[in-house]
């Protein structure tokens, strides 16, 4: 054989190997099924369904399936607030509350007292659109922090997934800018990105970065076609096995979640993330130079941290690559050197609750999307799909 054939065999072993992987997690059933899908140079490289989109009734997954993305949302949310920042219509430093009066004089949460009464203090400084962006407003998930779990059930709020605007008004849990905590900032920004836009979050995103990319199957309201192609949600049961649940994201809501309200494919969120991986040179969507700011280091000397599950249902412990440091950019979770899989440093990223995860390599120029459809986030079984689909797509790239 010459050494073109020999090359194509690897390439082929390869591929095969990867297959064989994704197909251990299905046909386990440590999952209930995923779509994978990953491009090069904005060219697809791998695409893959495996498993179910719905176990009890044995429905097979499929590449057009539609999935609840989850906070895949943030970064189309950040795009949308990055177009009005670049028309000036937006500022990254100015206080938000001068297009949220809502944001004004913000309370920080700084325990209980012994009758178990919060202990609130006013914010030295106020919440401006780069906190937000940043997960440096203070602004955190109950999931995530012991205290705003223990303000949620004291004040009586309603959960965030009612997408209810009184599910919004929690205190900050430490003041802007001191450090780096996860939580429902950027719905705030979507709120934002209405105020100035004069256009209800759909709308927008409708407008100005859905059509214009051809992402026709990505929306907060799910249509009668993506009904039929929807995923049903499963949650990890005691016993480890899997059952579907009743979940849906309110229809007709107060406000759209920019942080976490979209539904979408694989195919449709790789169009997205193809803007940011050096092959569409924007799309048109962005400036180049907005890409690159977007992917640069945006919290200075404060990292990215694990975070700490207050609800064990809903998820597990959060820390991608530990040991390694990790910022954030405007949107994406940076990882500071080459991460075991293969990714680049610099290479963006994030993840979804219910098992949603991609990444984006523009040094490589690769982009990849794994998107599954159960409870606990960061399930062990997920992130081991995860770890296997991201190697393997970086194994398909090989020279020889």
């Amino acid at each position: 054989m010459g050494s073109g054939t020999n090359v194509t065999a690897a390439a082929v072993r390869r591929r095969d190997a990867l297959d064989r992987e994704l197909e251990r997690f299905s046909d386990a059933e440590a999952i209930p099924g995923l779509v994978a899908l990953a491009s090069l140079n904005g060219i697809p490289l791998y695409a893959a369904a495996r498993g179910y989109r719905d176990i009890s009734r044995r429905v097979v997954m499929t590449m057009d399936t539609v999935f609840w993305i989850a906070s895949l949302t943030k970064p189309v949310t950040t795009t949308a607030a990055m177009q009005l920042v670049e028309q000036g219509r937006l500022d990254l430093d100015r206080p938000a509350a001068v297009i949220l009066p809502e944001l004004a004089s913000p309370l920080v949460l700084e325990g209980f007292d012994a009758a178990g009464a919060p202990r609130l203090r006013p914010s030295r400084r106020p919440i401006t659109l780069r906190h937000l962006l940043t997960h440096t407003a203070g602004i955190t998930y109950d999931t995530w922090n012991a205290n705003t779990a223990r303000y949620v059930a004291y004040a009586g709020l309603p959960g965030l997934f009612t997408c209810s605007n009184d599910s919004l008004r929690t205190p900050l849990a430490f003041d802007p800018g001191e450090r780096w905590q996860y939580g429902a900032a950027t719905d705030w920004v979507g709120k934002m990105v209405e105020a100035v836009s004069g256009k209800r979050l759909d709308a927008y995103f409708r407008d100005h970065i859905l059509a214009p990319l051809g992402m026709n199957d990505t929306s907060f309201r799910l249509g009668p076609a993506q009904r039929k192609r929807l995923a049903a949600m499963h949650q990890r049961q005691a016993d480890s096995s899997l059952a579907v649940i009743d979940f849906e994201v309110p229809q007709n809501p107060e406000f759209f979640m920019g942080g976490g309200g979209l539904y979408s494919t694989a195919a449709d969120y790789l169009r997205f993330a193809g803007v940011f991986a050096g092959a569409r040179g924007g799309a048109g969507i962005l400036k180049p130079e907005t890409i690159a700011e977007m992917g640069r280091n945006q919290i200075g000397d404060l990292n990215v941290v694990r975070l700490e599950s207050q609800n064990p249902d809903g998820a597990c412990d959060a820390d991608f690559f530990p040991g390694m440091v990790k910022k954030w950019g405007f949107g994406f979770m940076l990882n500071t050197t080459a991460a075991p899989t293969g990714r680049s440093a610099g290479s963006l990223a994030w993840a979804g609750a219910a098992n949603e995860y991609f990444w984006i390599d523009p040094a490589r120029r690769v982009a990849g999307a794994l998107l599954m459809q159960y409870f606990p986030f960061c399930d062990h079984a997920a992130l081991a799909a995860f770890s296997a689909f991201e190697t393997g797509v970086y194994g398909l790239i090989k020279e020889g």
